[in-house]
C-alpha cells in the first residue's frame, strides 16, 4: 500500500494538518489536503446527557458548558493522549502507566472526553477501559501474528484502495481515529505509525482507479475514521463516487456513533441523504456503549433512511460471553442497528491477550440462536489470515446422514430430527 513509515508524525500535528482542527481551525486550503473548511460550528447537535457524562462533565470541565461538550471539534480538541491527561480521570495501574510511557509502543494513545466518561476510573479491568488504555502485554509479539495480517499492502492497486472482493474495494480515506483501540487491524498505519499521504490527489487517484474498474459496484469508506472529516469534504466525495455510473452502493464503515455521537449532526444526515444508498457499519464493542448520547445518534442515522450493522469485535476479558454479546445485541436493536458481524479478533502484533479461541464464538452464536430474535443474532467471521478474505463460522447441526434421510440436533442440543430430501 505504497505507505512511508514516519515515526516522527505526531497525532497532534494530524490534527492540526491532517483534518484542520487547532491551529488549522477555519482554514480552507481547498486545492490539497481535505482539511476543515469554515462551516457553522453552532451545528444543531444537541443531546440529551447520559447521567454518567454529566458528572464527568461536572467534574473534570467545570468550566465547559453543554454545548462545547456537544461540539465534536472540541471533543477531538480535548482527546486524552498522555500520561498525564489520564492521571487526571482514573487511577492508573503500575502496568498502565508503564505502557503508556514506553518508547516501545506502537501506535497512538486518544480517546475522546465522552468515551472517557464510560470508563470506570478506578478499575483497570473495566471493559471498555481495557479497549482503549494501553497494556505492556501489546509489547509480547506472539506467532502468527503480523503487522498486515489480512493482506491489505498487498491487495492494493494504488493508494488507499484495497481491492481484495471482485465487485468491491475499501476505500482508505484517512489514518486518523478519534479513539484508538489497542486491539486495531490497522494498527500499523493508523494515528501517526505511517505517512498515509493523504491529500486531495490520493482521493482523486483512487476514484479514478474506481472509475476505471467497472467490476466495482460498491465502496467501503473507512480508514482511520472517515466522520472525522468535515461536512463539504464527505459530501465532496459521496458526490464524486455517485457520478460513477457503475456504483451502486456506498458504505461507510465507523465507530463515531458510539465514541463521538456529537459528530452526526442534523446537518450531516441530511448530507447522507442525497447519496442513497448508504449503508453504514457502526463499531460497537460493550452494551455499556449504549448510552443515551450514541442512542441518538444511531437514531438521527436511522431517520436519514440509512441501514445501520454492527461489527463487533470478539475480545478476552471485555466481551467473551454469551451474557455481554446478548445484552449487546438487544440494546443494538433498540436503537435501529442490525447485530452483523461478531469478529473473531485479527493477530495483529501483540494481541494475544486479546484473542480468544476460535470455540468461544462459536459457542456464542450457539447460545443465541433459537434462544432469542433471529434479528438479533450476528455473523459469527473470521478474516482469514495472508488476505484469504471473510468466512463465516456457525455452530455444527447436522450430525449425520442415511441416503436422502439427514439428521439435525436442534437449538437446544436435542438429537435425532430428521429431514428427508426429495
Amino acid at each position: 500500500m505504497n505507505c512511508k513509515v514516519n515515526a516522527d508524525i505526531s497525532d497532534s500535528k494530524m490534527i492540526s494538518e491532517g483534518i484542520g482542527l487547532g491551529t488549522g481551525e477555519g482554514v480552507d486550503t481547498t486545492g490539497d489536503k481535505p482539511v476543515l473548511s469554515s462551516e457553522n460550528h453552532n451545528q444543531r447537535s444537541e443531546f440529551s446527557h447520559h447521567d454518567r457524562s454529566a458528572r464527568f462533565l461536572q467534574r473534570f470541565y467545570p468550566g465547559i458548558d453543554r454545548s462545547e461538550w456537544n461540539n465534536y471539534r472540541w471533543q477531538l480538541r480535548k482527546r486524552l493522549t498522555s500520561l498525564a491527561d489520564f492521571e487526571r480521570i482514573m487511577q492508573l495501574s503500575p502496568d498502565e502507566a508503564n505502557a503508556l510511557t514506553s518508547g516501545d509502543r506502537r501506535f497512538s494513545v486518544g480517546i475522546t472526553p465522552y468515551y472517557a466518561s464510560l470508563i470506570d476510573p478506578d478499575n483497570p479491568n473495566d471493559a471498555i477501559r481495557k479497549t482503549m488504555i494501553p497494556a505492556t502485554d501489546e509489547l509480547v509479539d506472539s506467532p502468527g501474528e503480523m503487522a498486515d495480517p489480512l493482506g491489505e499492502d498487498s491487495h492494493s492497486p494504488v493508494p488507499g484502495i484495497v481491492h481484495r472482493y471482485p465487485d468491491r474495494v475499501l476505500f482508505l480515506i484517512t489514518d486518523f481515529c478519534p479513539v484508538y483501540c489497542r486491539y486495531c487491524t490497522r494498527s500499523r498505519l493508523v494515528g501517526g505509525n505511517a505517512e498515509f499521504d493523504i491529500n486531495m490527489d490520493q482521493w482523486r487517484n483512487a476514484i479514478d482507479y474506481i472509475r476505471a474498474t467497472p467490476s466495482i459496484r460498491d465502496v467501503l469508506i473507512s480508514g482511520g475514521d472517515p466522520l472525522v472529516y468535515p461536512d463539504d469534504k464527505l459530501e465532496w466525495l459521496l458526490s464524486s463516487l455517485k457520478q460513477v455510473k457503475h456504483v451502486e452502493i456506498i458504505r461507510i464503515g465507523t465507530k463515531i456513533p458510539f465514541v463521538m455521537p456529537q459528530r452526526i449532526t442534523m446537518e450531516l444526515t441530511e448530507i447522507f441523504k442525497r447519496y442513497h444508498p448508504i449503508y453504514m457499519s457502526v463499531h460497537v464493542t460493550h452494551p455499556r456503549e449504549v448510552t443515551p448520547e450514541s442512542s441518538q445518534a444511531c437514531e438521527r442515522l436511522a431517520d436519514a433512511g440509512i441501514p445501520l450493522g454492527s461489527q463487533t469485535v470478539l475480545l478476552k476479558g471485555v466481551n467473551d460471553s454469551v451474557e455481554v454479546i446478548r445484552l449487546l445485541v438487544h440494546e443494538l436493536l433498540k436503537i435501529r442497528v442490525k447485530p452483523y458481524y461478531l469478529l473473531q479478533c485479527d493477530p495483529i502484533k501483540g494481541s494475544s491477550h486479546f484473542r480468544t479461541p476460535i470455540q468461544t464464538g462459536i459457542d456464542i452464536i450457539s447460545q443465541l440462536r433459537g434462544f432469542t430474535s433471529g434479528y438479533a443474532v450476528p455473523h459469527y467471521i473470521v478474516d482469514l489470515p495472508g488476505g484469504g478474505g471473510k468466512v463465516s463460522l456457525v455452530p455444527e447441526h447436522l450430525t449425520s446422514r442415511n441416503g436422502n434421510e439427514l439428521i439435525f440436533t436442534n437449538y437446544e442440543g436435542k438429537p435425532g430430527f430428521s429431514y428427508f430430501e426429495p
